[in-house]
């Protein structure tokens, strides 16, 4: 009878991980969303509130501010003002457009630009960006006339709401096991960024690249499109949100754009059967959103094609236009956008994928050099493993190119990064193992030292896997 190795069985648990833990946060975050949204209706009917009550749940799931106390306090500060702000922008982008995209153009470059101060001024950045981006679809919230509170007490109702049913679910899922407990940051100290004005640091340029796509985007849709301006600014943010380069948002653009644009072809198919049924739709929507927190850890593709088919579905499709018609002008709006957030990130103030791939290849080597020093007192694998996991985000753009490339292109940067993660499960192994042997030791330091020069590169990684057995 034949026996199942257990490096099968390994490998299967860790597949079977990857696909639950996924799961299991998508549960979390859309119970917390349907919990607020339960509570938010009685008191604040209409579409707008409802809107905020989901749109708020799986923007603080994401930004993980809810993970501690000193988290959940930041958070009861920070979601009021986002809910605020949501609030006064919408109107703004109904009754002031030019006002309100440049209110949303600068909240945009402030999500990203606050990146550089730390996790915490991250997360908190994350948190501002979607409630802006949906506001694309639904640009005015308020509560209906019948609801039982003032509208100005409604978002700050909504916001404590959702930290409220967030928190709870998070902690049920931690305190039964589904969930791995949260784990404490490093404590390391914040240095601050050196620029100049003719290379601003990472975060700075990403902000700037977000500001230019975003302002193009709102010229050209109100200009160009009128009311239907909203798809071209939307397209803009996805192409050009978190690129690691010319290389990486050339290829995601692709698949943001063939994402978004089966959202839109299947909102339309499930428009037309679910006819004008509001609680079909509803459930269409809340079905949407799980997949897309459920599927996006998988790829961003499937986080285009089901947010938009949801904000699709939300927004409708016009009656006055054939289906067929509307379908093609959305398609032609989701294409328009992404030229521009591709232009954008191509043209200003660019950022040469190569030099990312060498920054994390740098950074990796680093971590395993230090966690191979015998001079070292506290060595783990924690920090080489987190910077392998780093590198491998970034690679499939490169192994694409390397497909379309591999007979007039001898060097391809995707051999540097394939060959250095083959070394990642031996090398764990011997830190975990607090070996430190001679031979890995200076095998390390000459690939390091080979990261000047790209064509000793990849044989110094080869030289690397040898030394480590692979």
């Amino acid at each position: 009878m034949a026996t199942v190795s257990p490096a099968w069985i390994r490998m299967a648990s860790a597949k079977a991980s990857a696909l639950l833990q996924p799961l299991v946060e998508a549960i979390a975050t859309m119970a917390a969303a349907l919990a607020t949204l339960a509570c938010t209706l009685p008191l604040a009917p209409g579409p707008g509130p409802a809107v905020l009550a989901v749109v708020l749940s799986l923007s603080l799931s994401r930004s993980q501010l809810d993970r501690d106390l000193r988290g959940r306090l930041e958070a009861a500060v920070v979601l009021p003002v986002v809910a605020f702000v949501a609030l006064g922008v919408g109107m703004l982008l109904r009754h002031a457009p030019w006002i309100g995209a440049a209110v949303f153009v600068t909240g945009m470059f402030a999500s990203i630009w606050l990146r550089r101060f730390g996790p915490m001024a991250r997360r908190a950045g994350s948190l501002i960006a979607l409630p802006f981006v949906t506001l694309l679809t639904v640009p005015h919230i308020h509560a209906e006339p019948t609801g039982r509170l003032p509208a100005v007490v409604v978002p700050l109702l909504v916001a404590l709401l959702a930290l409220l049913w967030v928190s709870v679910f998070h902690l049920l899922a931690r305190r039964l096991g589904l969930q791995p407990p949260v784990q404490a940051p490093a404590q390391q100290p914040l240095a601050t960024p050196t620029e100049s004005t003719l290379r601003p640091v990472a975060s700075t340029r990403m902000a700037i690249q977000m500001g230019v796509a975003l302002a193009l985007a709102f010229v050209v849709g109100y200009l160009g499109f009128g009311q239907r301006w909203s798809w071209i600014v939307l397209t803009a943010f996805i192409v050009n949100s978190g690129n690691r380069g010319r290389l990486d948002v050339a290829f995601k653009s692709g698949l943001r754009v063939l994402g978004s644009a089966g959202g839109t072809v299947l909102a339309m198919s499930l428009s037309l059967h679910a006819g004008g049924d509001p609680t079909a739709h509803a459930l269409l929507i809340l079905g949407a959103l799980f997949f897309g927190v459920w599927l996006r850890p998988f790829g961003y593709a499937w986080w285009a094609l089901f947010v938009t088919l949801a904000l699709a579905l939300l927004q409708g499709f016009s009656d006055s236009a054939p289906p067929a018609a509307m379908l093609w002008l959305r398609l032609e709006e989701i294409a328009i956008g992404a030229v521009i957030g591709l232009a954008a990130a191509w043209f200003v103030l660019p950022v040469r994928s190569g030099d990312v791939l060498c920054r994390r290849l740098a950074d990796a080597l680093a971590a395993l050099s230090e966690a191979l020093d015998p001079a070292v007192e506290d060595r783990n694998p924690a920090r080489f493993a987190a910077a392998m996991a780093q590198l491998e985000q970034m690679v499939t753009p490169f192994r694409a190119s390397r497909l379309l490339t591999a007979r007039f292109r001898t060097l391809q940067p995707a051999d540097w990064a394939d060959a250095l993660l083959a070394c990642r499960t031996p090398a764990i192994a011997l830190i975990a193992g607090r070996k430190t042997p001679g031979h890995v030791r200076q095998a390390v330091g000459s690939a390091r030292k080979a990261l000047r020069e790209p064509e000793a590169l990849l044989p110094a990684l080869q030289r690397l896997c040898k030394s480590l057995g692979v």
